[in-house]
């Protein structure tokens, strides 16, 4: 769980910053790469990020979502597990949140990944959601193989989780509630148990709609 503190410790230090400077867009994190090109005669450089690969899973209605489900879509991505007893319960409740703020809105999703896939069938996935009040249409909550969904949290998403028979539940994971942009691209983590934090996502996630608004 520690040995990804340090790039989350730096992407609130760096939307800190951004705050300070009363800046509305929001910064893009993950690696970067510069590349030059030649247009016109003159040399340009462009700066690729990194975006969420691909993957497919299956959701609480058995449908096969993919990442190209979300293409064009600004969605906001978390992993729990449905036994948790500790910190899953706030987090979804404040995903419940973030939902309803922006419920019925075709252009914005809500991702939840389960990290316990033993336990987390379709079914159990299925009921789950519906004692929250998630719509399935706008709301997945996918399954998929373990190693292909840890791999995922910790590589592109820069959430830390883990299986630990000592912890309670059997799992440790960070409670970050992950925004991705239309572009597939990380732009802000949030704790999902701290409700100012989630409020502040929800304007987040407004100025994401804005950006992309103003670019079409």
């Amino acid at each position: 769980m520690k040995k990804l503190i340090w790039p989350v410790m730096a992407l609130f230090a760096l939307y800190a910053c951004s705050n300070k400077n009363k800046e509305t867009k929001l910064p893009i994190y993950g690696q970067r790469q510069p590349i030059t090109k030649i247009v016109d005669g003159k040399q340009v450089t462009d700066t690729v990020y990194a975006t969420i690969p691909p993957f497919s899973f299956v959701d609480q209605n058995r449908e096969t979502i993919t990442d190209k489900n979300l293409d064009g879509k600004i969605y906001v991505a978390d992993f729990f597990f449905t036994s948790c007893p500790s910190i899953c319960p706030t987090m979804q409740r404040n995903m419940l949140t973030v939902f309803k703020a922006y419920e019925g809105k075709n252009n914005f999703k809500l991702v939840s990944f389960t990290i316990d896939p033993r336990h987390d069938t379709i079914p159990v996935l299925k009921t789950y959601a519906e004692k929250l009040g998630a719509k399935a249409n706008q709301w997945y909550f996918l399954l998929g193989k373990k190693e292909e969904v840890y791999q995922l949290a910790e590589k592109n998403y820069l959430v830390s989780v883990s299986q630990d028979n000592r912890a309670p539940g059997g799992y440790v994971h960070q409670g970050w509630l992950v925004l991705v942009d239309k572009k597939g691209r990380v732009r802000g983590a949030y704790d999902g148990t701290d409700k100012k934090q989630v409020q502040q996502l929800i304007t987040d996630v407004q100025v994401l709609m804005d950006e992309a608004n103003a670019k079409a």
